[in-house]
């Protein structure tokens, strides 16, 4: 394995399959940069095109870094996305009448980044006003973000590792989706929680009572498996792969997980799969590990839920049974 600073520039540790990024070593620069995707997700949150369980507005990983989905609409122009890019370091607005504006991500304080950010969207003729311009669960959630100056450190190397590691993690979810055929999310960034995650879904839908949260109860209103990934906080200071099944079935702790460091432990009411990403990081083959907790994981879940888990396999991303068994590639 590679070097477990993030000191160096990313091509030092290209070749590590998972890079290493220790918690304690980049989270200043892990706080601004959550606060940071707040703020553009709450601008997708405002100007996307609704979306069953919140999918609007979320990032998708591309080649440099993370992206929103397209905004606005055909009656409320102009179309635009906003992308963080980890190799320039930027910000990038662009809109569908070929103009961009570009927010630097270092050198300046949060509340720095949210005015140039609503700057840089009056700009290119986007109008937006969020309703809520102040972090979301997070310890500062009562300050607004053009208040906030404490949240100033930006790491390039440390942002630019991060952005490497959620690369590799997201290829790894892909490969996982690609088995199942059903009702599946994209993989996604989810701007709230910060963690790349996918969720299989089933057709039960799950009621709630009353009081549960608008936010809760769209992101759960199908019985649902998820399996993903996230950084480390104070309740879990490490990288970690998780999985969980919500509603969680009776007994579903008392099911192995693989590989053997995966263990169940508690999680809110109910219980979620985990697996350090630095086990996965010193397993002979860390990706083939990965695969094995998430498909355990879920094979433990749609068990336990009465999922009909063979009629919606879809080994190597072939739906047609046909098709699948003479398989060989396309031909030349």
């Amino acid at each position: 394995m590679g070097d477990s600073s993030v000191t160096g520039t990313i091509a030092a540790d290209s070749s590590d399959v998972l890079p290493a990024l220790p918690l304690g070593v980049w989270r200043p620069t892990k706080e601004t940069l959550h606060r940071y995707i707040q703020i553009v997700g709450k601008v997708a949150l405002a100007k996307g095109i609704r979306r069953n369980h919140w999918w609007h507005m979320t990032y998708r990983v591309n080649a440099r870094g993370w992206t929103t989905l397209p905004l606005g609409s055909a009656t409320d122009g102009p179309v635009f996305t906003c992308a963080f890019d980890f190799f320039d370091h930027v910000l990038r607005i662009s809109n569908d009448r070929g103009s961009q504006e570009e927010i630097p991500l270092a050198d300046q304080s949060v509340a720095g980044f949210y005015a140039e950010t609503m700057r840089g969207l009056r700009d290119l003729g986007i109008e937006v006003e969020l309703p809520f311009p102040t972090p979301y669960d997070l310890p500062d959630h009562g300050r607004p973000f053009a208040e906030d100056e404490e949240h100033h450190h930006y790491d390039p190397a440390a942002a630019q590792r991060a952005f490497r590691v959620t690369s590799q993690v997201g290829r790894i979810l892909e490969d996982f989706s690609a088995s199942y055929s059903g009702k599946i999310s994209p993989v996604q960034l989810f701007w709230h929680t910060f963690d790349l995650a996918v969720q299989r879904f089933s057709d039960r839908k799950i009621e709630m009572p009353e009081s549960v949260d608008p936010v809760t109860r769209e992101a759960y209103s199908r019985e649902e498996i998820s399996a993903g990934f996230w950084f480390g906080d104070d309740k879990v200071p490490e990288p970690t792969f998780y999985s969980y099944t919500a509603p969680e079935p009776e007994g579903l702790t008392e099911l192995p997980l693989q590989p053997p460091e995966a263990r169940w432990v508690p999680s809110g009411s109910a219980h979620a799969a985990y697996y350090s990403y630095d086990a996965a990081r010193r397993s002979a083959d860390p990706v083939g590990a990965t695969l094995d907790f998430l498909h355990s994981a879920y094979a433990s879940g749609s068990r336990l839920a009465g999922w009909d888990a063979p009629a919606l396999a879809c080994p190597g991303g072939i739906t047609d049974p046909v098709l699948g068994s003479l398989w060989k590639g396309w031909p030349e």
